[in-house]
C-alpha cells in the first residue's frame, strides 16, 4: 500500500471520528447503589443492589452519523447481572430498554439510538426494546446538580446537589465513576429514581439516594 493511500485512510478515519464527536449536551445518570458514599456503605450494597441504572442524554447541538439531533433526548433503563462498578463481579450481559424522543423521524430516531449505544458501550449492547415517548429533560439549577427528567410514563428522575446533611459517616467520596463518558460530572442525590416500563423483568422506585451523576458530554 502506498504512502498516499495510508494517508487518505487516516484522513478519512479522522474525519469520521471528528464528525461523530461534534455533539454536546447534558447527561444524567442514576443507580440503585450510592455513588457518593463511604467504603463501609459501599461494601454493604455490593452484591445486593446497584444492578439497575437509568442513563439520559439531552443533545444541545450536534450531529451523529451526519444527522442533526439538536434538542432531542434519549434515555436508557438498564438491568445488569451484578453491582455496576464492583471490580469483583461481572455485570454483563446487561439488558436495556431505550426510550427515544417521540419528535424524531425515522432517520433521526436511528441516529439517536446509535448515539446512545455508542455512549453506553457494553452496557447497551443488548437492547431488548426501543420505545418512542415524549421526553422532558430540564436542568433546574445548572452547576448545582438539579435535574428533572420525565420520559413518557416509564421514567422519572429528579436530582439535587449534595449538601452537608448527606454526609452520614464523614468519610464519603465519589466511590464509583459515571457509567459513560461525561464531562464535569458531579455526584448528586436522586430525590426520585423510577422506572415502570416493560422489558427488564422488573420495575423500581427509589428516593433520596446519593446515587446520581449530573454532567455534560
Amino acid at each position: 500500500m502506498t504512502r498516499i493511500s495510508l494517508f487518505s485512510i487516516a484522513l478519512a478515519f479522522l474525519f469520521c471520528v471528528s464528525a461523530k464527536a461534534q455533539i454536546t449536551g447534558d447527561y444524567v445518570e442514576t443507580r440503585s447503589a450510592d455513588v457518593y458514599t463511604g467504603q463501609c456503605f459501599a461494601n454493604g450494597e455490593m452484591g445486593l443492589t446497584g444492578d439497575q441504572a437509568i442513563l439520559a442524554w439531552h443533545i444541545r447541538s450536534g450531529r451523529w452519523d451526519g444527522v442533526k439531533l439538536d434538542g432531542f433526548s434519549v434515555v436508557a433503563a438498564v438491568k445488569a447481572n451484578a453491582t455496576l462498578g464492583d471490580p469483583y463481579a461481572d455485570p454483563y450481559p446487561a439488558k436495556s430498554v431505550l426510550i427515544v424522543d417521540n419528535r424524531v423521524n425515522a432517520r433521526e430516531g436511528a441516529a439517536l439510538a446509535a448515539f446512545a449505544r455508542h455512549m453506553g458501550g457494553e452496557l447497551l449492547a443488548n437492547v431488548v426494546n426501543v420505545v418512542n415517548a415524549p421526553i422532558d429533560f430540564q436542568i433546574v439549577q445548572e452547576h448545582h446538580g438539579s435535574v428533572l427528567l420525565r420520559a413518557g410514563d416509564f421514567v422519572t428522575v429528579q436530582t439535587r446537589g449534595i449538601n452537608e446533611n448527606d454526609h452520614l459517616c464523614g468519610n464519603e467520596s465519589t466511590f464509583y465513576p459515571p457509567l459513560t463518558q461525561a464531562r464535569d460530572a458531579m455526584a448528586a442525590v436522586a430525590v426520585t429514581d423510577r422506572y415502570s416500563g416493560k422489558g427488564l423483568g422488573m420495575t423500581w422506585t427509589f428516593h433520596d439516594k446519593r446515587s446520581a451523576f449530573v454532567g455534560t458530554f
